[in-house]
């Protein structure tokens, strides 16, 4: 066995305390909330508030693009530090450096400026209401039980790196 199948077997077996999750909310509440807006769109569609002109078009590509970034980097961050990117899963290292400099979350922040230029791209103001929606439920479900998960096993490296970044942005 691999070290880091050994890893993940180890970790599958620690206690829910000692993990920030047991399922992996990000992903499901992302898929949920790309779903949920097709499916509105069709069903109930509204009439765009915005204006479709170049300039709005550039704005909701930039959004995609800064947002498939800050994902890559971020996991690019975690895997060279030897953490894993799993939401359910234990973190091993603290990770400060790239994104992480000035975000503690910057995949869910990713994940909402991607919903957020489908909302402009596709003209489907249901994809603001899913950003808004998986920001919540992320941060009820995710984000806030992570929190108490590297306080517990970072303790004041944890206090200190959440005084000089931002939950959100």
């Amino acid at each position: 066995m691999s070290a880091d199948q050994d890893d993940r077997t180890h970790t599958a077996q620690l206690p829910a305390m000692e993990r920030a999750n047991t399922f992996p909310w990000p992903p499901v509440l992302f898929v949920a909330a790309i779903v949920a807006a097709l499916i509105a769109g069709n069903f109930f569609a509204l009439t765009w508030p915005g204006v479709d002109d170049t300039p709005a078009r550039v704005i909701g590509w930039a959004f995609g693009v800064l947002g498939f970034a800050l994902i890559a980097w971020s996991m690019e961050r975690l895997i060279s530090h030897g953490t894993t990117v799993m939401p359910d899963q234990t973190s091993t290292v603290l990770v400060t450096t790239g994104p992480y400099w000035r975000f503690r979350n910057p995949i869910y922040l990713g994940e909402v400026l991607l919903l957020l230029s489908a909302a402009e791209l596709t003209k489907n103001v249901w994809f603001v209401v899913s950003a808004i929606a998986f920001a919540i439920l992320v941060t009820v479900l995710q984000i806030i039980p992570e929190e108490r998960h590297l306080q517990a096993r970072f303790g004041e490296a944890y206090t200190a790196y959440k005084a000089r970044s931002r939950r959100w942005i």
